[in-house]
């Protein structure tokens, strides 16, 4: 069955949204991804030329892992992942070492090491990483064996190596952050760009557009939440980037605040899709949203440059000061509840854009 016009349209807003998302991915992982590099060649060398082994294959594995290919490297989980690697390497050294290797030891090895890691921490990539370096130590040919606790020094130099990058490297967690909030904040902007045309239209695929780009947008939200938290750990530990970390809370906030803007934005599409607005009405709706994309777009650009958004917040409040269903203008009842649910999201990105919760609610017109 061919697919209709519509569901083509869909198809590729999602594949743009993705490809966005991608990119912005991208972006945010590339000079971690050199760090994490430099630091695998650097505990390499520490393993050939201090500890003297012709083949240091777990120090740069354990420094690897330890520091990933993301941002968001806490001090808590680096060190976690470092024991674990270096747990499970004793692990299989020492059962290689005593009872050799075959099935059963596999099994005996992965029992021990992951209940020993779990009485070390109640984290669970301690467990995880323990079992697999294990996992692979036993799995190596006879003749790259150093003994029972030879390939354990390697990973606790890359383990450290891992360490040292994660607290003395200098770093800008913020860029991070700052990129995932202009992608997710534009995935709001974009919904209510497809809001305002769905209100004049009045076609119902419109309105399926904007509910599919604002479901679309989950791995964006997501990614703003998991970035910002993540470069907030950073900037509490990294002696360099210790100064940003009052900006880095506000943008964990940030990103609890815009999905509670965007889980509004789709009860407010959900509901023009079910009550279609009468003749004249459409265009209050399609001009708020209008406005709302637009103040949205203002509000993520500046975030994503690090600036003040003040432009923003006054352009939300001046959006915020029309939203009084009472009024002449908005004297259908089909309109005011719409009227009614875009005042939820106004609040919270007034609250994005810097003003206070009670501040926010003020500037809304009494009910």
């Amino acid at each position: 069955m061919v697919p209709s016009v519509a569901e083509r349209a869909m198809r590729k807003l999602v594949l743009r949204a993705r490809a966005r998302q991608g990119y912005s991915r991208v972006r945010a992982a590339f000079w971690p991804v050199v760090q994490a590099s430099v630091a695998a060649a650097l505990a390499y060398l520490v393993g050939r030329y201090v500890i003297g082994h012709e083949y240091p294959i777990y120090a740069p594995i354990a420094a690897w892992v330890c520091l990933g290919f993301t941002a968001n490297r806490k001090l808590r989980t680096v060190i976690e992942l470092g024991v674990g690697v270096a747990l499970g390497v004793l692990f299989g050294g020492l059962v290689v070492n005593w009872i050799g290797d075959g099935w059963w030891q596999v099994a005996v090895l992965l029992a021990s090491s992951a209940l020993i890691a779990r009485f070390v921490d109640r984290g669970p990539l301690l467990a995880s990483q323990a079992g697999t370096q294990a996992l692979v130590i036993i799995g190596l040919p006879p003749g790259s064996f150093t003994g029972p606790v030879g390939r354990w020094t390697e990973a606790l130099a890359g383990a450290a190596v891992a360490v040292l990058v994660a607290m003395l490297t200098p770093v800008d967690p913020r860029r991070g952050s700052r990129d995932a909030a202009n992608s997710a904040i534009s995935e709001l902007s974009g919904t209510f760009a497809l809001i305002a045309t769905a209100a004049r239209s009045g076609d119902v695929d419109d309105y399926e557009m904007a509910l599919v780009r604002a479901r679309a947008s989950e791995p964006s939200l997501d990614e703003w939440l998991t970035v910002a938290t993540g470069a907030h750990d950073v900037a509490r530990v990294n002696a360099v980037a210790h100064k940003h970390k009052d900006e880095l809370a506000q943008h964990v906030r940030g990103a609890v605040l815009l999905r509670r803007a965007m889980n509004s934005t789709r009860v407010l599409a959900r509901r023009a899709l079910a009550q279609p607005l009468p003749v004249g009405e459409p265009e209050i709706l399609g001009s708020l949203a209008e406005a709302l994309a637009t103040a949205t777009e203002v509000l993520a650009e500046a975030m994503g440059a690090g600036l003040e958004p003040t432009v923003a917040r006054d352009m939300l409040l001046d959006i915020a000061a029309d939203l009084d269903p009472h009024t002449e203008k908005h004297r259908g009842w089909s309109v005011q509840s719409l009227i009614l649910l875009l005042r939820a999201p106004v609040v919270d990105l007034l609250e994005l854009s810097g003003l206070d919760p009670q501040a926010a609610r003020d500037a809304l017109p009494e009910l």
